[in-house]
């Protein structure tokens, strides 16, 4: 039996996001259905819906096998970054958080004692 999901956000700028993910995030399009697409980033599902409302609530977080790929998206999204690349001690996480187009939160992590 497989077990897999997807999370969905509704959004008003489908094709800015198609843009963001693809090309700065460096996911794919595991499905694109015109009104909704969903990317895929490793194991990670999650798609967008075009709506009249946009949800922004909760964080996407996208993690790496070492905090060299969180630096060098750092460099990407340095201009819009929260903050530099820092550990956490609370979850032994190198991180920091950005923004998508729409005001999402977003996170790139290292997780240190993996």
């Amino acid at each position: 039996m497989t077990k897999n999901g997807i999370v969905f956000f509704k959004t008003q700028k489908i094709e800015e996001l198609k843009k963001f993910y693809l090309d700065k995030v460096e996911c794919d399009i595991w499905m694109d259905q015109k009104d909704c697409i969903i990317f895929s980033h490793g194991d990670l599902l999650f798609g967008f819906c075009s709506r009249d409302e946009v949800d922004t609530n909760g964080i996407i977080t996208f993690f790496y096998d070492d905090k060299y790929e969180v630096d060098r998206f750092y460099e990407i999204f340095e201009d819009i970054a929260e903050d530099k690349p820092k550990m956490n001690s609370t979850y032994p996480i190198y991180h920091f958080f950005t923004k998508d187009p729409e005001g999402r939160t977003i996170e790139f992590q290292y997780f240190t004692n993996l």
